[in-house]
């Protein structure tokens, strides 16, 4: 043997700890990279300042500008996660904030805008995390449906729809069950989305079983790994399903009120939860609450004065907007619960978001309310050209769906709500929006699902088509739950 491979030999076993194996520098692609560097934290890792070696042909003996090109290619996942396992001077590389901002960049597109509110502040690293798993998992996955109805002349279910909500936010809240029975009859029979049968799809889609008789209103999932999900519906009942349980989920039970033999006296038409605490909002004036951890057992009841529209939940203070143009602030702990009723618009509360210091709220009246918790009073409203239906707060960007179609983004600094830009995305009502760093989500009463980059102009990865109207969406994960018109709740979630 030659001393040349000797001298190759020893350098091998210093740079490896015992047992494991030296790197493998073959070619491949650099979504393989860290599996064929074999990358594992060492207690011999290198742990110097990024700085060029003088002798070795390692990885770090490369200058830290190539280094930097070359973690460029990999997944955001891997830079976040396992890069820092393997060492101090690699785990730097997820702190560059400049390689993130051109990271988004080349994921929104050279001509977007991203972020569309503050830049101060703004976490690229989950930004880029949540856009390459987006692309990932919705990009062309176009799925289409076919209306029975509408091939056989039907009702146009968009008009359907635009009457129906002036009916509805107009005291329809005592429709009986006749109203019920009809819908239940002409629905029984509809198509569902058709789903993609490709099991190469990272995404499965599911249809909860049969579980409700009328339109389903609202949906929200809940518990650890997107366990659980919650459906309230216009035959007045609010559904707990595992879906953990078997291929399709499992109705675990319906949630019964005191003296009544389903969850409401009126259509549930809001949920919202913090911790094992439920809230529903009903068309009977009415919120309940319900404790998870004791089975959905009910924990109190809050009598209004309106239906109630809207909810949202903050630890052990719930908010709710109304049809008597109130927004209403409870403590759930609180015998007598009504904390503050605010009169910020002049006419029906459609919409909140909220989060430990602002409360965001969206009228009839057309205009966005802006509301400071701390300082107990209005800070600002904005006044639009319509009126908006689902309200999405993230970070210090809000996202809003309006009854024309239109998205809005609007930027949060210094205390001031400012509109930023508008998008034509759906042709009838936005019924849901969620919006996080990297991810944006909106359902229409025009029977799409869409799956957008919030960039600005915005970039649609997926557009699914549904056979009825998409009444409202929640996001837990990468987990998708849509409530539907047809009486379902519909799931898209990461394949096992």
């Amino acid at each position: 043997m030659s001393r040349t491979s000797v001298s190759q030999e020893d350098e091998e076993k210093q740079r490896c700890p015992a047992g494991a194996s030296p790197p493998d520098f073959s070619p491949d692609t650099p979504h393989s990279f860290p599996e064929r560097l074999n990358l594992e934290a060492s207690v011999s890792a290198v742990e110097t300042s990024p700085s060029p070696s003088s002798n070795g042909t390692h990885l770090l003996s490369l200058p830290w500008e190539i280094v930097t090109q070359i973690a460029s290619h990999l997944p955001a996942k891997c830079v976040i996660n396992v890069l820092p396992q393997v060492c101090q001077t690699l785990g730097k590389l997820g702190e560059d904030r400049l390689a993130w901002q051109l990271r988004a960049q080349k994921l929104s597109g050279p001509a977007a805008s991203f972020p569309v509110g503050p830049k101060q502040d703004f976490d690229w690293s989950k930004a880029c995390l949540e856009m390459e798993q987006l692309i990932g998992c919705w990009t062309g996955l176009e799925n289409q449906a076919v209306r029975q109805e509408e091939a056989a002349g039907g009702v146009n279910s968009e008009n359907l729809v635009e009457m129906q909500l002036d009916v509805d936010l107009n005291g329809a809240a005592e429709a009986g069950e006749e109203n019920v029975q009809i819908q239940s009859q002409n629905a029984s029979d509809s198509p569902h989305l058709t789903a993609s049968s490709s099991t190469s799809s990272p995404l499965e889609h599911i249809i909860l079983p049969s579980g409700h008789i009328a339109d389903v209103n609202c949906v929200l999932l809940l518990g650890g790994e997107e366990a659980l999900c919650v459906s309230g519906s216009r035959d007045r009942n609010v559904n707990l399903w595992d879906l953990r349980e078997g291929p399709r989920g499992k109705l675990m039970y319906t949630l019964a009120g005191r003296g009544t033999i389903s969850t409401h006296r009126g259509w549930v038409w809001c949920l919202a939860s913090s911790g094992p605490l439920l809230a529903s909002g009903s068309f009977d004036s009415t919120i309940r609450l319900w404790d998870l951890e004791a089975g959905g057992a009910e924990r109190g009841l809050i009598q209004c004065k309106a239906a109630v529209l809207c909810l949202s939940c903050e630890r052990d203070t719930l908010l709710a907007g109304s049809h008597d143009q109130k927004l209403s602030i409870y403590d759930t702990r609180a015998a007598d619960p009504l904390v503050k009723s605010l009169h910020l618009h002049s006419d029906a509360v459609l919409c909140l978001a909220s989060d430990d210091q602002y409360i965001l709220s969206g009228s009839k009246d057309q205009t966005v309310a802006l509301f400071d918790r701390r300082a107990g009073k209005l800070l600002q409203k904005v006044q639009l050209r319509s009126y908006l239906l689902s309200l999405s707060y993230s970070g210090r960007e809000v996202w809003a769906g309006d009854n024309r179609g239109l998205v809005h983004s609007f930027s949060m600094h210094n205390s001031s709500l400012t509109p930023v830009s508008q998008f034509t995305v759906h042709r009838s009502l936005v019924t849901g929006v969620h919006h996080s760093p990297g991810a944006l989500y909106t359902c229409s009463s025009d029977r799409t699902i869409k799956v957008h980059l919030p960039c600005a102009p915005l970039k649609t990865l997926c557009t699914l088509h549904h056979q009825a109207g998409v009444n409202g969406l929640s996001v837990e994960g990468g987990t998708l739950a849509i409530a539907s018109g047809d009486m379902n709740v519909e799931v898209w979630r990461h394949r096992v």
